[in-house]
Formats: structure tokens, sequence, C-alpha cells
């Protein structure tokens, strides 16, 4: 999946807020807004209806 630039420049935002004085690259920033949305894919799942009483 590819980001948008206005994509990356909030992560890069948002990594600054909570990590003051670090920078990183917009390449890095791709990087981990991917994997961030990887694993939101993987955990948010429906939660199987249970049918057994």
């Amino acid at each position: 999946m590819q980001l948008t630039p206005e994509a990356i420049q909030e992560f890069k935002r948002a990594f600054e807020l909570d990590f003051p004085g670090q920078e990183i690259s917009s390449e890095e920033a791709e990087a981990m807004g991917q994997r961030l949305i990887l694993l939101f894919s993987v955990i948010y799942q429906p939660i199987p209806k249970n049918d057994h009483k």
C-alpha cells in the first residue's frame, strides 16, 4: 500500500510529537506507517459469533 505524501508528513509530525528531538526521513515514516497499517489489518478482525450456549 502506498501512502500519500500528506499521510507521510502527518505520520512524521505524530512521530516527532511522541519522540521530541528525533527526526525520521520520509522513507522511514512511510515504512513505519505501512507497518502500522499492516498491524491494524491483522489485529482488527471481526469477533466470530459464538453460537454455542
